[in-house]
């Protein structure tokens, strides 16, 4: 499940691949129904990792590091919540054997879980915060 933290900082990044020049945290934070000092420590971690820059004083904020379009959802949500994966015997990045599972090749709930983790991850690397900001409203949306 995607953390709080995936999620409001993927609401960050739509917030301000919406807008022009640098936003507040504060701005941010108010007009996303995100706790301030949650954020704060959120963008700081998007900055620390590339994602974001910041300016300190008048005309300050935070901007995207790089093009909307070129930052996926499956980034984010990687530099925040970790991998993807359902179980850690799964995962790509984070990949630990499981200590009940005398052989894993044989496993069918190992086997589901690659399926799932391989799913979230297509849908997630080919989504970017560019497209994502145009999103919404499902019920006027065609099926995809």
């Amino acid at each position: 499940m995607l953390s709080n933290k995936g999620k409001y900082g993927l609401k960050a990044l739509i917030h301000l691949a919406k807008f022009e020049g640098p936003c507040l945290a504060a701005e941010i934070a108010a007009q996303n129904q995100i706790p301030r000092k949650f954020l704060d420590a959120i963008l700081l971690e998007l900055k620390n990792a590339g994602i974001l820059s910041s300016k300190k004083g008048k005309g300050g904020g935070y901007n995207l590091a790089r093009p909307a379009d070129k930052i996926t959802a499956g980034q984010i949500i990687r530099i925040l919540d970790g991998s993807l994966a359902p179980i850690a015997c799964a995962s790509r990045t984070a990949y630990r054997k499981c200590i009940d599972c005398p052989d894993e090749d044989a496993c069918a709930v190992r086997d589901i879980m690659l399926d799932v983790r391989e799913a979230m991850a297509l849908i997630l690397d080919r989504t970017s915060i560019a497209a994502m900001s145009t999103r919404g409203r499902r019920e006027h949306q065609l099926l995809r």
